[in-house]
C-alpha cells in the first residue's frame, strides 16, 4: 500500500463523488441501468477510501463487501442497512450488467442513487472524523 494513504483516500471519495455524478445524470437521462452501475460503483469506491486508511486492498469486489462488512459492519461503526445496500447494489448491477432482458424502471434506478448518495455521505462524514 501506499505511503500517501491520506492522498489515496481522498482520491477515492473524489472519484466516488464523480461517479455519483454520473448516476445522476444518466438517472435523469432514463439510462437506468447505466445510473444503477455508477451507483454501485460510487459506494464500492467510497468502501475502497476506508480500505485506503486502513492500508488494505482487494484485487476483487467480493474481498472489498467482505472486508467492510467484517471490519465496519459487525464493529457496528455503520448501520447494517449499509450492508444491505452495498450487497444489492452489487448484485443489481451485475444483473444490469451480465443479464440479457433484465429490466429496471426509473423508480430502481433512483433508490439505488438515492442509496448511494447516503452511502457516500457516511464514509465520507466517519473518514472526515478520522
Amino acid at each position: 500500500m501506499l505511503d500517501n494513504r491520506e492522498e489515496l483516500v481522498k482520491y477515492r471519495l473524489e472519484s466516488a463523488r464523480e461517479r455519483l455524478n454520473s448516476a445522476e445524470v444518466l438517472l435523469k437521462n432514463g439510462n437506468y441501468k447505466d445510473s444503477i452501475g455508477r451507483s454501485y460503483y460510487a459506494m464500492f469506491t467510497a468502501v475502497r477510501a476506508l480500505l485506503a486508511r486502513d492500508g488494505i486492498d482487494y484485487s476483487k469486489h467480493a474481498g472489498v463487501i467482505s472486508y467492510f462488512q467484517k471490519e465496519y459492519i459487525k464493529t457496528e461503526q455503520f448501520d447494517k442497512k449499509y450492508s444491505k445496500y452495498l450487497s444489492q447494489a452489487f448484485q443489481i448491477r451485475n444483473n444490469t450488467d451480465y443479464s440479457d432482458f433484465f429490466v429496471v424502471s426509473h423508480s430502481d434506478a433512483e433508490e439505488q442513487y438515492e442509496r448511494a448518495l447516503a452511502f457516500w455521505g457516511v464514509i465520507e462524514s466517519y473518514l472526515n472524523k478520522k
